[in-house]
This record gives C-alpha cells, structure tokens and sequence, in this order.
C-alpha cells in the first residue's frame, strides 16, 4: 500500500503516517509545508523507516503536487494539511483561505489528473480521503448530536474554509467520479499537540504555574478524540469507506472546556504534586468572537457500517496524554520558546483588503 499524506508533520497528520508506517507497514511519502505547526520532529520515530519519505512543499503549489503524485504514484491520497487554529484564523483569515480553499482545489486536481491516467484495479481501488472537522456543522443547541446530514452553519473563517474544501471534494466526486472519500471529527488530543491548544496549553501552563486561561465561563463543551483512536478511523476510512459519502468520526467523550480544564489539574496535582491545587491557576478571560457552543459527534454510521470503536474514553486518554507532556520536553520545549502560550484571537478590527 502506497499512501501520500498531506499536512503529515503535523497533530493529527504524523499520528497518522506513525501509525500507517509502523503498525502498517505502508510505504508513505508525508507532505508538509512546515509552517508554524508543522513540526518534523514528530515524525522522529518514522524518519529511519525505509517505508517513509518526507517531502517539504505547499499544497497550493500545483506543479510540486502534479510531480510528487506522478512521481510517487499512491494507491491513496489521505488530505490532512490545513490550517486550524480558530483563533488564529479570527486574526489572519487569508492563510486559512490560500491553504484549506485553494490548496484542497489544487490538490483535488492534481490527484484527478493522476487518477485518469489509470487503468482497471488500480484506478478502480484508489481513494482520496479529506479529513475534515465537525465545526463545519456550527453549534448545538439543546440535545442531539452532528450527524453526516446535518447542514453546514460554520461559525468562524477557519470552519467555513474548512466547509469550502468539503464541499469541493464532493463536487470532484459528483462531477469528475473521482473515488473521494470526507471525514469529519470531533476535538482531538493526544502526544505531539501544538501548544496553542487548550489541552496542551493547559498542561505547560499548569507546569510553568502560569495562569489558565478558560474562554467565557467554560461552559462551552467539545466531543473529545485520542488521536490515535483517529488515526485509525482514518486509516479503515480510506480502505472500506465508499466514495461520495461522509463519516464522522467522534470519541463520545463530551465535556465542558472548565472541566477539561479541572481534570488536567487533578492529574497533574497527583502525579508532579506542588502543594498547591492547580485549579487555583484558572483564570476566565474574555470569550472568543463566534464561540460555538456546543459540539457532539454521532459516530453511529463509522462504528455500525466500517466497525470502528473508540478505544480510550476520556480519562485514559488524558492521563496518557498529561504523562507523555512530562516524558517529551525534548518536543515541546522548542515550539514552546516560539509560542509561549499568549492570546490571539481578539483583534477583529476590519482589514483593507
């Protein structure tokens, strides 16, 4: 199996390529631009694999994509380059549109073009998987959970850019036929997470006894995903998903930002404990511009048609998180000396364009 992975540096993106390579035994070619949250020593534990290549380039640079598909030639494409942090797209709208919009179009057409020159099983057996979010769907209000029909109601220029590439990859499938698959997850967490985000940002923080910030009141609440569960989700996606159609993928682990918040504390307290509870460091900081309320993920049609099941519940994901926090500071120190946890996400002041 020959698979290319975009944004394979990153969270999500090199969980998958370490498990596609090491519990697989694919042969990968990861493709990232490197930018902020792309970080290659993610994939230290691939860089020695005969299985795995790294290519550095832009997805929106058409004719890098055109050569690294036809020189590489994949069985699959999975498509996880993005960028991602809400927050950050608040502040610089502009990266998100070139990368998630006109990246995934160039993408698309690279793959389509490589795709029509094939012939009976290989053409027939080849698959392009876009990984996508739950926060396309908007916010929950009340009961009920996303499901694959529910309409798109995107909230910030981060979700609506990531709403735009779905449903370009839909059209190249409705129009073109190309073999194209869409995920859509719930809130991942796990190793090797960028420290921009709450979960991580919250342990360096907790550590450093700095303050924890907490949008609002904290009651905004997210489904919660160990991004290995993912990783494997993604992987029987890609081999048993049928074109055309969307899976989401969810951990059924809800919880209210305050409380992942408090129970990073607890853990913490127990296993590096300081005398003084952590939760004394909470701090309630002015909500984020279009705060989505709620998220949930019904996984029903992923878990009952392809048999995935999520194997960490919360708790074990995050105590599995918190400890490899404090076993890796060789990772997370240097992105750390480069953002050192500050605000973004408040200027909403109109730009000229």
């Amino acid at each position: 199996m020959r698979v290319i992975v975009t944004g394979g540096a990153g969270f999500i993106g090199s969980a998958l390529v370490r498990y596609l390579v090491l519990d697989k035994g694919y042969n990968v070619l990861t493709i990232d631009a490197l930018t902020y949250a792309g970080c290659e020593a993610s994939l230290k534990a691939v860089q020695d694999q005969s299985e795995h290549r790294f290519l550095k380039a832009n997805i929106y640079d058409g004719p890098a994509m055109v050569q690294a598909i036809a020189g590489f030639r994949p069985d699959r494409i999975m498509h996880l380059a993005a960028e991602s942090h809400v927050d950050r797209s608040i502040t610089g709208a502009a990266d998100f549109i070139q990368t998630n919009v006109v990246g995934s179009f160039t993408l698309l057409e690279a793959a389509r073009q490589y795709w029509n020159t094939l012939q009976g099983a290989a053409k027939d057996n080849f698959r392009f998987l876009h990984v996508s979010t739950d926060e396309v769907y908007g916010s929950l209000v009340g009961e009920g959970l996303f499901e694959e029909t529910t309409p798109y109601d995107p909230s910030s220029p981060y979700s609506a850019s990531k709403a735009a590439s779905d449903h370009l990859a839909k059209a190249w499938y409705r129009t073109y036929g190309l073999p194209v698959v869409v995920s859509n997850c719930s809130n991942n967490y796990g190793p090797y997470h960028f420290p921009e985000k709450l979960i991580p940002l919250t342990i360096l923080n907790a550590l450093a006894a700095r303050p924890l910030p907490v949008y609002g009141k904290g009651e905004n609440v997210r489904d919660w995903l160990y991004v290995d569960d993912h990783a494997r989700a993604l992987d029987l996606i890609a081999a048993k998903g049928r074109p055309g159609q969307t899976y989401n993928v969810g951990g059924r682990n809800e919880r209210r930002n305050i409380d992942v918040v408090r129970r990073i504390c607890t853990v913490l307290d127990r296993l590096v404990p300081t005398g003084e509870p952590r939760e004394n460091l909470i701090e309630f900081v002015a909500d984020r511009p279009g705060h989505d309320a709620r998220y949930a993920i019904d996984a029903t049609k992923l878990e009952s048609e392809l048999g995935w099941r999520a194997e960490e519940n919360f708790d074990s994901g995050i105590e599995k998180t918190v400890r490899w926090y404090l076993d890796n500071e060789w990772w997370w120190r240097p992105l750390r000396d480069r953002y050192n946890g500050q605000r973004l996400g408040l200027n909403t002041e109109k730009v000229p364009v």
